[in-house]
């Protein structure tokens, strides 16, 4: 057994690599950048190496930097997590050449999987369902548009080096096509360091289904089920579930059988994830009626960020997995030994603006208030209060994981540990969350790879009506909020009969009526609201936009039960560093108390899109200065946290000038350019 490992890795993924370690009494060396010296992978390893400067190229990504900090300290062993060099054969190879063992497959399996072209071609001849698609050698823009012409649009362009959807694009139409293969191409470049693409069939109702394998060194290869993780943004998985919801028997034993194929195909050691494509057009979408339409995608040669569910529903430690095939073990279990228990979600929690296109966001993290953890939530992250949210890194705060003994269940845990999930100091996408984990059709499991577009407004519930309607809640929530405030102070008032500490709504001359101002949405209210007593119960008339409501209710611990024109229900309260957070049967809603406006406020216009819409680096300008542009046109590209933005002209005009070059980095909220209308 390995005695030290070094995990090549950060946040999250190295933290919980370093738990299992340190259970299997391993020792630990953590690397680490200048922005990370004081993170938690660094604090938790028995040991760490300083290995370079912020951005991951001269840091985390610097392979003689990292072999060296595992000689330096003695480590028989390297962990990659994902990301960063997890898939970087020529890592895998510098490890063996210096006598490391790399806890991951074979130098073969990654090269043959890190081209998405040439992993067809083996898929193809170890008989794995393909998807009709173009991944040969040339290049060209007229090659590639021919192809996806033959094809049929739709078609997606994918970077064949890539993965966690960089360098992808959908194609609609062959009018689209230029525009898209350049900002595919770019991403790619930018990623991986490398441009190169194949081109597929679109299916346009799909569900992503993946499927989890190990082999070891001896020839022996297990599936632990599969995993649906068909909800996504901007390709990128957001939630995960396993088991898939309504896949029978039949179907998993052939997509499981598909997946070992795979693996033996490429001599493949360790853990792996193989993906599909499962084509649901026509059909219910739960799978059922579906068998046999599914599609290889991609292998993973490395560790998922989402392989908690399948830990939670197979009672395995697929790290402590890792390291003992590493090792040169034999799996722990055959698969007549493996059993699907319960059902496992996992949540995603990043830095992100979802109403906002999901931009991520930079920023300090405030105070961290997190669900408690039991046999059934599992909370995985790599930061603390205080610790900075970065342009360098991924933007992921933490993975919340809950388990329970059927998926109804399961979700309920969901939901109820996201009511009690709550960072300040940043946005989140946790409101986003619950609202999605709580919508009808997620209830209902009608998933899809395009579910986020296609329940927009359920998820969201973003329509002035939607709105509006939160609006008479919030207010009888502060108002309750402050009320229970002032009992506390009147009963340490020591003057408990002075009518100046009275609450119940008593005034010399004139009604007990406020104007609060709530921020909701971005969007300032301002309502009115008075307070009555009616047979010795407080009632409160609440007014905006020229609609008045009846409101009462009671506010016991954090469980508010209220009562608006008759209709009666419970919502679960929270307040934090001046946000409210109201958690009810259907959706989330965050909202702050706004201060009083004295006319004296200035507000810089940034509307037409020509503002940085976040902290990020320059990618490239796509006009030149003095260029005339219709509405509408891509101007220039920013990039922040692995994703690109494309800022667009907000009318006809002419760009004057730009204020930044490519490859500059820009603060959130800069001037980009001088537009002209």
């Amino acid at each position: 057994m390995l005695d030290k490992i070094l995990i090549a890795n950060r946040g999250e993924i190295a933290c919980r690599v370093i738990r299992t370690a340190r259970r299997m009494g391993i020792r630990t060396v953590a690397v680490y950048s200048d922005i990370d010296r004081n993170s938690l992978h660094v604090a938790m390893a028995d040991e760490a190496v300083y290995i370079g400067a912020a951005p991951s190229r001269d840091s985390y990504l610097q392979i003689d930097n990292v072999i060296n900090a595992a000689i330096k300290t003695g480590a028989q062993a390297i962990h990659p997590g994902y990301g960063f060099l997890s898939e970087n054969a020529a890592f895998c190879l510098a490890c063996l050449d210096n006598d490391i063992t790399f806890i991951g497959p074979p130098v073969g399996a990654i090269e043959v999987m890190g081209s998405k072209s040439a992993a067809k071609k083996i898929m193809g001849k170890a008989g794995v369902p393909l998807v009709p698609g173009y991944h040969g050698g040339d290049q060209s823009p007229d090659i590639l548009r021919k192809a996806s012409n033959d094809i049929g649009y739709p078609v997606l362009l994918k970077a064949t080096a890539g993965g966690g959807g960089k360098g992808m694009r959908p194609v609609w139409s062959e009018g689209e096509f230029d525009d898209a293969l350049a900002a595919a191409k770019r991403e790619s470049l930018n990623a991986f360091g490398d441009d190169t693409m194949l081109v597929e069939k679109f299916l346009t109702q799909t569900r992503h289904i993946e499927i989890q394998i190990f082999s070891d060194k001896n020839g022996n290869a297990v599936h632990l089920f599969e995993r649906d993780c068909s909800v996504q943004r901007r390709h990128q998985k957001v939630i995960e579930e396993a088991p898939a919801p309504g896949m029978t028997p039949e179907l998993r034993s052939g997509m499981g059988k598909s997946a070992i194929q795979a693996a033996l195909a490429i001599n493949y050691e360790g853990a792996g994830t193989v993906e599909f494509l499962l084509d649901c057009a026509g059909s219910d979408g739960s799978g059922s009626d579906s068998e046999g339409s599914f599609y290889f995608m991609e292998m993973n040669t490395r560790l998922q960020v989402e392989h908690p569910v399948t830990e939670m529903i197979s009672g395995q430690d697929l790290v402590e997995w890792q390291i003992r095939v590493a090792a040169g073990e034999n799996l722990p279990l055959r698969q007549d030994r493996l059993n699907i228990r319960g059902h496992a979600f996992e949540a995603r929690i990043y830095a992100e603006d979802p109403a906002n296109d999901f931009l991520p966001v930079t920023g300090t993290l405030g105070a961290i208030e997190t669900p408690e953890a039991s046999d059934h939530v599992r909370i995985d992250t790599g930061v603390q209060q205080g610790d900075e949210v970065s342009v360098y890194y991924d933007p992921m705060i933490a993975k919340l994981i809950v388990w329970d003994e059927d998926r109804d269940k399961a979700l309920r845990r969901l939901t109820n540990a996201l009511s009690e999930y709550r960072i300040s100091g940043i946005a989140t996408n946790i409101e986003f969350m619950y609202n999605l984990a709580s919508c009808q059709p997620f209830g209902a499991a009608d998933l899809d790879t395009g579910f986020i577009e296609k329940h927009h407004a359920d998820i969201f519930r973003d329509t002035s009506q939607d709105l509006e309607k939160d609006v008479p809640l919030a207010a009888l929530s502060l108002l309750l909020i402050e009320n229970r405030k002032a009992e506390h102070e009147y009963v340490l008032s020591g003057d408990v009969t002075s009518p100046w500490n009275f609450r119940n709504a008593w005034r010399s001359v004139e009604r007990n009526v406020r104007t609060l101002k709530i921020i909701l949405r971005d969007s300032e209210y301002l309502i009115q609201t008075e307070q009555k007593q009616i047979d010795s119960e407080t009632h409160y008339s609440i007014a905006f936009r020229g609609d008045t409501v009846q409101a009462r209710g009671t506010l016991k611990g954090n469980v508010l039960r209220a009562e608006i024109d008759g209709y009666q229900f419970k919502v679960t309260v929270a307040e934090h560093e001046n946000s409210f957070f109201l958690y009810g049967v259907e959706s989330a809603l965050t909202f702050k108390l706004g201060k009083p406006d004295v006319g004296t406020a200035d507000h810089m216009d940034t509307s037409g899109g020509l503002a940085a819409p976040m902290n990020g680096t320059m990618v490239a300008l796509l006009v030149d200065a003095g260029a005339k542009v219709k509405k509408g046109d891509a101007l220039l590209v920013m990039e922040a946290m692995k994703m690109e933005h494309t800022v667009r002209a907000p009318a006809d005009g002419q760009v004057v000038s730009f204020y930044y070059k490519a490859g500059e980095l820009v603060d959130g909220g800069s001037e980009l350019l001088e537009f002209s209308d």
